[in-house]
C-alpha cells in the first residue's frame, strides 16, 4: 500500500513557493554519480498466501533462532507471556500517540501513571518520568540533568557501568565546552571502585555514575560512594541494566543514590535487533529535581466534578522542542514499551517478580559452580556477589574461540569480553534467566568440558 498524503495540485504549489521547479531539484545536492538510476531491482510482488510461505521458508533457515543462548549483558532473554502482546493489540493503545488532551486520552495517561509508579517503587525514589528511548539515553539525560542541578560540568563514569551506556553518556556531554566526561577503571572486583572514584571527585563534579549490577555481574554496597559523592556536592546516579536485579538486592535510591535509570527491556519485550528499549528513570522529589526532570511526567489530580484524573503536569510540548535550552531531547515515550512493561509488572506482582529472580539467582549459582569445577576455567573476577550473571577466565585463554567452537554446537556461549576490553579476551561473560532449564545448563557444562583449547 503506497501512501501518497499530496495532490499533485499540493505539489506543485509547495515547490512554487519554495523556488524550485521540480521534485528532482530538491535533491540537487547529492553528487549524479551516487544517485540511484532507473528503477531498482525488486521482485514482483506476491499475494498473501505465497508471501507467507516465502517467508516461513526463510524464517525456516535462520539458525539462530534454534540455538541455546547465555546471552545477556544489557539485554536479557525473560519469559513474556502472551497476554502482553494481546493487549497491546487493543486499538485504544496500538493507536495512540501522545496524550495531549487529557479529556480523550484518560486511558494513556492512567497507563503512563501506572508505569511511574512501578518504576519508583523498583528503583526505590519517589518521582519517576514516563520513559525514555532506552537503558543508554536514560543514563546520558541523568548526566546532563546532574550538571543542571549542581551548575557544574564534570562528570565522572566507573567502568561497570554498561559500555553503551558510557559512549553514549561521553557523546551526550562531548558538545559543550563546559562539560567534562573522566572514566575510572573499574576494580579488581569487576566492579567501581570506590576509592579511585573517591579520588577523582572534586569541587567540579556534578555526578558519579555506577552500574548497579555492574556491568560484569556484581553487586556492590553503593552507601560509601554515595557519601563521599555527597560530601562534595556532587550525585551519584545508578544505572541498572537488568531489573530483575532489584528484586533480591536492595534499590539504588536506599542505598544513596540521588538518580537511578536504566533498562526495562527484560520486563517489557524480547531481545531485539536494534531497539528501541525501555528508558527507565527515577529520581528525588523535590522542586528542583521535578523542573529538570527529563521527558514527560503524568500526574494525577481531579476534575472539576472532583472526580480523579490524569495529565501530563509540568511540562509543555513546546518544552521539548527549544532546543538548547530544553531539559532533554526527548518528545516522546515509547508509549507501547512502557505499556508492556506496566502489563509485565503487574501480571507478575510482586511475589511473582522476586520468585523470578529467585529462579535466576538459583541458576546462575548452579551453573557458576559446575563450571568452576571444570579443569582451566576460574572466576573472571575477584569473589563478589551477583545476580543472574556471571564471568569467567576460560579454558585456554581465548573467549573467542571458545564462543566459535560452541556456535558449532548450536550454543552462544556469551559474551566475549574481549570484543569490549582487550584486556579482557580471556573472559567469558554468561546471563541465566528462568527459561534456561535443567538440562539447558547441563548441555552448556558438557561442551565447555569439550572444548579443546
Amino acid at each position: 500500500m503506497r501512501y501518497l498524503p499530496h495532490t499533485p495540485e499540493e505539489v506543485a504549489e509547495m515547490l512554487g513557493i519554495i523556488g524550485k521547479a521540480s521534485i528532482d531539484e530538491l535533491f540537487e545536492t547529492i553528487p549524479e554519480n551516487v544517485r540511484q538510476q532507473g528503477e531498482l531491482k525488486v521482485l514482483p510482488a506476491l499475494d498473501e498466501p505465497t508471501l507467507m510461505l516465502h517467508l516461513r521458508e526463510l524464517a525456516d533457515r535462520n539458525a539462530g533462532s534454534a540455538m541455546l543462548s547465555f546471552l545477556g549483558a544489557g539485554i536479557y532473554d525473560h519469559h513474556l507471556p502472551p497476554a502482553v502482546d494481546q493487549l497491546l493489540l487493543r486499538s485504544e493503545f496500538y493507536t495512540a500517540y501522545t496524550p495531549y488532551q487529557p479529556e480523550v486520552a484518560q486511558g494513556t495517561l492512567q497507563a503512563i501513571f501506572e508505569f511511574q509508579t512501578i518504576v519508583s517503587e523498583l528503583y526505590g525514589l519517589p518521582l519517576a518520568n514516563a520513559s525514555l528511548y532506552d537503558g543508554a539515553s536514560a543514563t546520558a539525560e541523568a548526566a546532563l540533568m546532574a550538571t543542571r542541578l549542581t551548575k557544574r560540568g564534570k562528570v565522572i563514569a566507573s567502568g561497570c557501568v554498561h559500555p553503551d551506556y558510557r559512549a553514549t553518556t561521553h557523546t551526550y556531554l562531548s558538545g559543550r565546552a563546559d562539560q567534562t566526561y573522566v572514566e575510572v577503571p573499574e576494580g579488581k572486583d569487576g566492579m567501581a571502585d570506590t576509592a579511585a572514584l573517591v579520588r577523582a571527585i572534586d569541587d567540579a563534579t556534578a555526578a558519579v555514575v555506577v552500574g548497579y549490577p555492574s556491568f560484569y555481574g556484581g553487586i556492590q554496597d553503593l552507601r560509601p560512594l554515595a557519601d563521599a559523592a555527597h560530601q562534595k556536592g556532587a550525585l551519584l546516579v545508578a544505572s541498572v541494566s537488568e531489573p530483575y536485579a532489584l528484586a533480591v538486592a536492595q534499590p539504588p535510591g536506599a542505598l544513596g543514590a540521588d538518580i537511578a535509570v536504566g533498562e526495562g527491556q527484560p520486563l517489557a519485550c524480547p531481545p531485539q535487533l536494534g531497539g528501541p528499549g525501555v528508558g527507565l528513570f527515577a529520581c528525588h522529589n523535590d522542586r528542583a529535581y521535578l523542573q529538570q526532570l527529563p521527558g514527560r511526567v503524568c500526574g494525577e489530580t481531579v476534575d472539576h466534578r472532583g472526580e480523579r484524573g490524569y495529565v501530563l503536569t509540568l511540562s509543555t510540548r513546546e518544552q521539548h522542542i527549544r532546543r538548547e535550552r530544553a531539559t532533554s531531547n526527548i518528545c516522546t515515550n515509547q508509549g507501547l514499551l512502557a505499556l508492556a512493561l506496566t502489563i509485565r509488572t503487574t501480571l507478575l506482582g510482586k511475589t511473582g517478580f522476586v520468585a523470578v529472580a529467585e529462579r535466576c539467582f538459583a541458576k546462575a549459582v548452579y551453573l557458576r559452580d559446575r563450571i568452576l569445577a571444570l579443569p582451566g576455567y576460574a572466576p573472571g573476577f575477584e569473589a563478589a556477589p551477583h545476580f543472574n550473571e556471571i564471568c569467567v577466565r576460560v579454558r585456554g585463554g581465548s573467549a573467542a574461540r571458545l564462543c566459535a567452537a560452541l556456535e558449532a554446537e548450536r550454543i552462544v556461549a556469551g559474551l566475549d569480553l574481549g570484543r569490549i576490553d582487550a584486556r579482557y579476551g580471556d573472559r567469558l561473560l554468561i546471563a541465566v534467566t528462568e527459561k534456561h532449564r535443567r538440562e539447558d545448563l547441563d548441555r552448556f557444562v558438557a561442551a565447555l568440558e569439550r572444548f579443546a583449547a
